[in-house]
This record gives structure tokens, sequence and C-alpha cells, in this order.
């Protein structure tokens, strides 16, 4: 190294770069970030990229402090015991303490066809893929949009808005984070888009062809274009290079963000686990689990403690379109309540957390160490809940 404290932080999203620019808080701390892509990319504008209303990437340059090296590439190997990372186009990279924030991405392809014939949308690539898919296609092609989370909602309210023929496939109920009353408000606003919405226990997709979408009532939907919003992965590079993970693949760390298997390694963002109990997926949680990444290694380098993580998420916004959106409200415990705020005001709060989630990269980056967010003094109780789960759990199959 240089004399100085070496970070690698691997993953240039909303919590790669908050981690990136929070280290630089201190001079004799050198930081270099891995990205695939020379710009970021604002996932919460994926649809919008898709509708043609937003390209949704921001110029590094805009996010990014002066003092991070930026390296557009992939890493394809973290060798934990040698402190150093190997990069697809060539050559390792090494380092004092590695911050890991791969992010996530649509990988449950288990359903057959999904993969041969469905659309993802998760990543820039795969959204510009679809944007051209689409902009080939008639205007009267029937699009079936599967997956009823955030993503898929605002996908179908997007292409619907622009006169397109869209079905929406829930698997299941309507917005499942939604409070009842947010889930009977959108599905208002669906049917006034012309989506028509498929819900209930018999909407479960088994099998997507080339033409069609398959249901598990029997049911066979046409289908010109499937855009695939279902399910939830993160890149296998935790453990392929050796480290503990959860089911999915998220690096299983303690309550500082440090991974199990080696304190030179932390990890934020929806590619992190802290004590099995990961964060919901947001750009917010990930820019304070970013930030939080940071802090503990920043700990770390002085020989201070590392606190515990500590995020409170209270609310959850959905876009219905461009005019249209739900700002829902929800407790401690990150359940929705009865309280939430719909059309246009709505739209407004969407848009303004879409700016507001890459401002807080900008002022990071220009003042470090200024990023502050609220912490949930619940999250104690839901860890000492957990593992009374995982304990009964346990004692039950024995």
């Amino acid at each position: 190294m240089t004399g100085k404290t070496g970070v690698v932080v691997v993953g240039g999203g909303y919590a790669g770069v908050m981690a990136a620019n929070r280290l630089t808080q201190r001079d004799d701390v050198t930081v270099t970030l891995i990205n695939p892509r020379p710009r970021f990319v604002a996932r919460l504008r994926l649809h919008q990229l898709v509708g043609g209303s937003h390209d949704a990437v921001v110029e590094y340059r805009e996010i990014l402090a002066e003092r991070v090296r930026l390296v557009v590439d992939t890493v394809a190997r973290i060798d934990a015991a040698g402190r150093n990372v190997t990069l697809v186009k060539g050559g390792t990279v090494g380092y004092d303490y590695l911050i890991y924030a791969v992010g996530s991405e649509s990988t449950d392809w288990r359903t057959p066809g999904a993969a041969e014939f469905a659309y993802p949308i998760a990543t820039l690539e795969a959204a510009q893929r679809l944007r051209s898919v689409l902009a080939a296609a008639p205007a009267t092609a029937e699009v079936t949009v599967v997956g009823a989370g955030p993503t898929g909602i605002e996908t179908a309210a997007e292409l619907a808005e622009q006169g397109r023929r869209v079905a929406l496939v829930c698997g299941g109920v309507l917005g499942p984070y939604l409070h009842p009353q947010a889930r009977r408000t959108a599905s208002k606003r669906m049917a006034k888009l012309g989506v028509t919405v498929l819900d209930g226990p018999d909407t479960k997709v088994t099998a997507v062809t080339p033409d069609a979408v398959h249901l598990s009532g029997g049911r066979r939907l046409p289908s010109e274009v499937t855009i695939w919003t279902a399910g939830f992965g993160v890149p296998d590079l935790a453990a392929r290079s050796g480290l503990s993970t959860d089911a999915v693949g998220r690096l299983l760390t303690d309550e500082t963000l440090t991974s199990v298997d080696d304190k030179h390694v932390v990890a934020a963002g929806d590619s992190a686990a802290p004590s099995n109990l990961p964060f919901r997926m947001s750009a917010y949680a990930a820019g304070c689990l970013g930030a939080h990444a940071a802090d503990t290694v920043l700990h770390r380098i002085t020989g201070e403690r590392p606190a515990p993580v500590s995020v409170l998420a209270t609310a959850m916004c959905v876009s219905l379109g461009r005019r249209v959106g739900i700002y829902q409200l929800a407790n401690k415990d990150d359940i929705a309540i009865r309280v939430y705020l719909g059309g246009r005001p709505g739209a407004k709060l969407k848009e303004y957390s879409c700016e507001a989630s890459v401002k807080h990269l900008a002022v990071e980056a220009r003042k470090p160490g200024s990023h502050s967010w609220l912490k949930n003094n619940k999250r104690q109780q839901m860890l000492d809940a957990n593992r009374g789960q995982a304990r009964t759990t346990t004692e039950r199959t024995a």
C-alpha cells in the first residue's frame, strides 16, 4: 500500500457510493470504488427508462468525491486471506478493508420458460434491452408484467399510461406491503389506466412461453412481451469467494455489518444480511447502510468499537404513472399503517424520494460524514424475536 489505509468498495450503487464518499473524511484513507459501469444507475427510475421518461443514469462526477478512485471493472473473486480482489479484465487490487455493496437483482428463474422468454428489469442493461423490445413491438402488443411489488406496479402503470395493453400478474395480492386501504387506491388507479390486474391464489405463474403466460389456475394469458419483476437475488460473488452467506446469497454479518468470517470485510445495502435479519430493500436503507459500513471501517482504523446498525424505515413510495403515486407510512416494525398519501401529492413525494436518494450522495461527496438518519430502537426486539423463532423451529425439527 502507500502507508495509508486502503479501502476497496465493491459496487457503485446507492450503498457503495455513500460508503466511498463517507470514507474520505480521513486524509490517511485511500478509497477505490470498483463498478462494472462508468455511470451511476438510479435504480429507482429503471421503470421510467423502460417507459422512456428518464434515462436512469447519473454521471459519477456529480455524486462521487474527488478523492475516490473509480475503477470500471467487475470483481471476479475476493481473496479474504490475501486481502485483494481479482478483476475480470485482469489484475488485482489490494485492500486493508473491503466494503461489499454489490446490490441485488431479479434472479428467480425457476419458473419454466421465464429465463428464455421473459425480460427482467433489475439492471440498466436489462431495462435498456426491454425498452428496445417494446419500441419494436406494435402499440397494440399485449404486455404482461409478472410480480406485483413496487417494480411491477410501477412498470405496469408507466406502460399503461402510454396506452399500452398491460396485464399485471400478482401471484397473490397487489402490493403486498401496502395497507389494504392503499391497496384499494392502487387497484382503482390501475383500473383507470386500463391495467388488467390478476390477483388471488390462482395467479401464480407456472410457465412462460414465447406468446403466453400460464397461471396456476389453468388460465393461459396471451403475452407478446412478458416482463419479469418477481423474485430476489444477489450476485454470488461472496459465496464464490468462500464467505458465509444466507440462503439467497447475502453476506452474513454481525450487527456492525462486519462479515462473520473476516473483520476486514464489511457489507452494505441489499447484499448485507446482518444477524440474518436483513433490512427491507430500498434506496434509503441502502444509503444509510452504506454510511454505517463506512463508519464501521473508520472505527476499526482508529481502534474504536463499531456501533450496531440501526435504520428506521417508516415509508414506501410507489408511482402509478407520472401523475399519481402512493406514499405509504409504516410503524417502527416496518408494517404499513392506514395513513398514506395518494394522487398528485403521492406522486410528488415519490419524485422527491428519487431526487433525494441521489442528492444525499452528492452532499456526502462534498461534506463527508454529514449524512444522518433515523434509528430504530426496536431492532434489538426484532432480533430477539427472530432468534426465538429460530430456536422454536429447531426444537420442532429435532
